[in-house]
């Protein structure tokens, strides 16, 4: 039998906590479509593009976000839990830095131009660096660690992080999430067809990628 294939597209940023949990799920999910073909792809978003290159003092940043250190508080607090029951161990006191994230698009880019494997893996590390080891994900240095984790050649990583390759393909593909209406990540679109917004559980979205990978047409009659 021919397995069925499908492309998802993964809208994400790489400081997004809810990001982090929908990567784990939508693992889980894959884990239940065996039979079906899956091609993940890892597209730019940045939740806060205004950050400076050297990325700002994260308790000032949540304060200035939410309010109080009280809020930041029970938000993680919930976080913490939720991270928990899907495999990740946030450790939000380990962050000093809310770092800018354009750079670590870059590295994500160029790890696609590898493999699909090296992409997630890229991406794993960089979530895994930031919420359970503390790392800034702004620092080169960081970066290039990343990508060494993954295979990639270090050197040549350090050396395009210096220049400015790929800046405008990452400002496109932001623009590109912006234009088609995406405010808020994770964003999974499936096929290029249909969006799953937010950190959905694993079952919702296992649902939502079969669906589309048997051509599920909304409105079909032959589909209900």
């Amino acid at each position: 039998m021919t397995r069925k294939k499908i492309t998802i597209d993964v809208v994400s940023d790489v400081v997004c906590p809810w990001c982090y949990v929908g990567r784990m799920q939508l693992k889980k999910a894959l884990s239940f479509l065996s039979d079906i073909e899956v091609d993940i792809r890892w597209r730019p978003y940045q939740l806060d593009p205004t950050l400076p290159p050297q990325g700002k003092d994260r308790q000032t940043y949540l304060r200035e976000k939410f309010g109080s250190d009280d809020r930041v508080d029970e938000i993680h607090r919930q976080l913490a839990q939720i991270g928990e029951s899907v495999g990740i161990d946030f450790d939000f006191e380990a962050i000093r830095c809310s770092p800018n994230t354009f750079d670590a698009h870059r590295l994500v880019h160029w790890a696609a131009q590898a493999s699909s494997d090296a992409q997630d893996m890229v991406v794993g590390t960089l979530f895994s660096f930031y919420f359970e080891q503390g790392l800034d994900i702004g620092d080169h240095e960081v970066l290039v660690d990343a990508a060494a984790s993954a295979g990639m050649e270090a050197p040549i990583v350090a050396r395009l992080l210096q220049s400015d390759a790929d800046k405008d393909t990452i400002r496109a593909d932001i623009d590109t999430a912006n234009r088609i209406g995406v405010r808020g990540v994770p964003c999974f679109i499936l096929d290029q067809k249909y969006a799953v917004m937010g950190a959905q559980p694993a079952e919702i979205l296992a649902d939502a990628i079969r669906q589309t990978a048997e051509g599920f047409e909304p409105g079909n009659a032959a589909d209900r």
